[in-house]
């Protein structure tokens, strides 16, 4: 039953597939299975097995999963690519697509601990984004592709960008329940909500510019004070 529950959760949130046998095939699906069972050896102190579990999976599924991270449940990794660090703690309902990094940075301190982030329940990771060191991303919050995130992720925000920054666009707001690779998939969408969204999206790009122009403004010119004219006497 959980098994059943879990691949119905996945055609939930992925409109290819046609079957739950279908789902099976998906490499996420066998490299969640396959950690664990990894992370039942870690948590044992039978380090040796639960990285040649591990290596294994990698190989076989080409998604990298430390056996040491901690999964909550329905966890999706759509198509694959995908480094998960030893610390990371991802909760329930999380979505990622492709090539997600969850990375570590390097302790202040030298002594090693928890160095990978948090990713709260029903957060989603868009492809190529990398998420860095021991933060936490709040729960539904959206990972934009190919952003970069060094920080906290409050709740329910939108992040893109490189460094990723927060957009004026809430997830609570327009998510109500999930959406594919971020978009909609049919006509239900209230066309009220996409002007809104579109109308954030001009006012951000309108406030960014501004701030680029008063920056260049503030910026000294090249070119010294020119000098004062004195006028001669007669």
């Amino acid at each position: 039953m959980g098994l059943i529950a879990y691949l119905d959760s996945i055609k939930a949130r992925d409109p290819a597939p046609r079957s739950r046998a279908e789902i099976l095939l998906y490499p996420g699906v066998w490299a969640l299975g396959f950690h664990r069972v990894a992370h039942r050896l870690f948590r044992a102190r039978l380090y040796f097995l639960a990285r040649a579990v591990n290596h294994f999976s990698r190989f076989l599924t080409a998604i990298d999963i430390h056996p040491g991270a901690r999964i909550g449940k329905n966890f999706f990794i759509d198509h694959g690519f995908t480094v998960i660090g030893e610390t990371a703690e991802i909760g329930d309902d999380v979505t990622i697509y492709q090539c997600v990094t969850l990375g570590g940075t390097d302790p202040a301190n030298g002594i090693a601990g928890k160095r990978h982030p948090t990713i709260s329940d029903g957060a989603i990771l868009g492809s190529g984004s990398q998420v860095l060191g021991p933060i936490v991303v709040g729960a539904r919050a959206r990972i934009g592709a190919n952003a970069v995130v060094t920080k906290d992720v409050p709740e329910g925000a939108v992040m893109i960008g490189i460094p990723a920054r927060q957009t004026l666009i809430d997830a609570r707001e327009y998510q109500k329940r999930f959406t594919p690779y971020g978009t909609p998939c049919c006509d239900a969408l209230d066309p009220a909500t996409q002007k809104l969204e579109l109308l954030q999206c001009e006012v951000e790009q309108l406030h960014q510019r501004l701030a680029e122009l008063l920056e260049e403004r503030a910026r000294p010119e090249d070119a010294g004070p020119s000098p004062k004219r004195t006028r001669s006497r007669a």
